[in-house]
C-alpha cells in the first residue's frame, strides 16, 4: 500500500487509519514503513528491557518497548496533528499524563534505539535531531554489529554532548537514574 504523496504532510491522525499489521513511523510528515527486526535486535531489546524494568519496579517511571507510538509535538501541535511519530525500541516515561492509547504524547526521559544498516540514518540523524530538539535527557544508540553503545546526554545548552561510548565489556551508569548500572556483557551475550 503506497501512502506517501509528495504534496502531503502526514499526521498521527492519518497514521491511525493505516493498517495495524504494518509498522510505520512518520518523520516531519513523511511516512516510513518499518521492517521486522533481527533476532539479535530482539535479544538486545529483551535484555535492556529486563534490566530497566527490574530497576524501575516501584518507581514512578516506566519503560516501554516497541511497538509503542511516541508522538513528539512541535510547538503547540495537538496529539492528532503531530507529524513526528516513531517507534523507539525502548522508551522511559516519567510523566504519565502523556500516556494515551497506543503510546505517549510528549517528551520521554530516555530513549534507546537499536540501530541496523537499514535504520542507521534515521537513528543517527532524523531521530537524533528531533530527540535533541524535544529535550530528551538521554539517548542511546546501540550498534549490534560492533557490540557497542553510544550514550548522548542533554547538556544545559539544550544540545546532546559528545557521546560516551561503551563496549560489550562495560557497565553503563544511566545518567537519568544514577543508581542504575546496565551490564553490557548481558546485553550482548550470545551475539
Amino acid at each position: 500500500m503506497k501512502l506517501h504523496r509528495e504534496d502531503k504532510k502526514y499526521t498521527y491522525s492519518d497514521y491511525l487509519t493505516w493498517p495495524d499489521y504494518e509498522r510505520w513511523e512518520i518523520y516531519e510528515g513523511v511516512p516510513s514503513l518499518q521492517s521486522a527486526p533481527t533476532w539479535q535486535h530482539q535479544a538486545i531489546a529483551r535484555e535492556l528491557l529486563t534490566q530497566f524494568n527490574v530497576f524501575l519496579k516501584g518507581n514512578s517511571c516506566q519503560v516501554f518497548a516497541a511497538p509503542f507510538d511516541l508522538r513528539l509535538p512541535e510547538g503547540n501541535q495537538k496529539d492528532e496533528e503531530t507529524t513526528f511519530v516513531v517507534q523507539p525500541d525502548l522508551v522511559v516515561i516519567c510523566d504519565k499524563k502523556g500516556l494515551r492509547g497506543t503510546g505517549y504524547y510528549g517528551t520521554p526521559a530516555l530513549i534507546i534505539e537499536i540501530s541496523s544498516p537499514a535504520t542507521a540514518r534515521n537513528d543517527k540523524v532524523l531521530k537524533f535531531n528531533r530527540y535533541e530538539r524535544a529535550g530528551v535527557r538521554e539517548y542511546w544508540i546501540v550498534e549490534p554489529e560492533g557490540k557497542f553503545i553510544s550514550v548522548f546526554t542533554l547538556q544545559e545548552n539544550g544540545r546532546f554532548g559528545r557521546p560516551e561510548v561503551y563496549t560489550e565489556e562495560s557497565k553503563v551508569r544511566v545518567t537519568v537514574f544514577p543508581e542504575l548500572v546496565v551490564d553490557l556483557g548481558l546485553v550482548f551475550e550470545g551475539m
